[in-house]
């Protein structure tokens, strides 16, 4: 009897061991996967709510609030000027919307700089900044690329006589951007019009440039901040060709003096030479 005691209490204090090593291997995956959990969390990205478009909006649009939803953004990386409440998008009311002063995509972040107060008129003047002009201009574009947007960048380029007769193409105004485009712009290769915000000063040297030559435009790439200095190109520098040096005419010798008396003859009157008096 002693001896099947002995056994059970053998067997129990097996069993009961084995479940503590059970029950500390279940706390100790528990607590592992706590704390994989509480990293998790640490590292998630937090978003916040914010207004984006339901459709792609080009210039010169309504901002309604049927073309907005809410998206969710990260708030570590949120841009300056967005609108996350209704009241702050239509601060005078759902029926005073913006207008669209740059292009926006989907699901694209509505900022301040995109768009006009509520209520502004659709026209050019929302557009421009105070102190500065808006300016059309007419310029050929090379083919390649398509139609020029609002929001892109481009280059003037002067091509005309200099004073001498000699032809040159100047780099007029660089970084000009595009605040409108007027027109059918559906031609590829061949003149396009612009509506670019400049200085008054910038005015009148644009004037002066398409009266006096042609205009041509060029597309500067996204994100470009590079500064460009002068530029001016000839024919010289195309063909090769060096301008043809004009050598001057001799300076003819003084021709010696001569001296004369007029002498009658009968009725006659004859002119003879005579030897110059020093």
């Amino acid at each position: 009897m002693r001896a099947v005691f002995g056994l059970v209490l053998l067997i129990g204090m097996g069993l009961a061991g084995f479940a503590v090593y059970m029950v500390k291997g279940y706390f100790d995956t528990q607590s592992v996967q706590l704390q994989r959990e509480r990293a998790r969390a640490a590292s998630a990205i937090v978003t916040v709510d914010v207004y984006a478009p339901t459709r792609a909006l080009t210039y010169g649009e309504l901002l309604m609030p049927e073309d907005v939803q809410l998206i969710k953004y990260a708030r570590d990386f949120l841009p300056e000027g967005v609108f996350q409440t209704e009241e702050a998008l239509f601060p005078a009311g759902l029926d005073t919307p913006r207008v669209v002063v740059l292009p926006m995509q989907i699901n694209e972040p509505i900022m301040a700089n995109k768009v006009t107060e509520p209520g502004a008129s659709r026209g050019l003047t929302a557009l421009v900044e105070p102190g500065m002009r808006a300016f059309p201009i007419s310029g050929r574009v090379a083919s390649g690329f398509g139609a020029l947007r609002p929001g892109d960048r481009i280059d003037v380029y002067w091509t005309g006589l200099l004073r001498n007769g000699a032809e040159v193409t100047n780099l007029l105004k660089s970084g000009l951007q595009i605040i409108a485009v007027t027109g059918d712009q559906s031609e590829r290769g061949g003149p396009q019009n612009v509506v670019v915000q400049v200085t008054p000063e910038e005015v009148a040297l644009l004037t002066q440039a398409d009266n006096s030559g042609a205009l041509t435009l060029s597309l500067v790439g996204a994100g470009d901040e590079a500064t460009v200095g002068a530029i001016q190109v000839d024919n010289q520098q195309i063909t090769g060709e060096q301008d043809a040096v004009v050598e001057a005419a001799p300076e003819p010798e003084p021709e010696e003096e001569k001296c004369f008396i007029i002498q009658r003859s009968g009725t006659e009157r004859v002119q003879v030479e005579i030897e110059c008096a020093d």
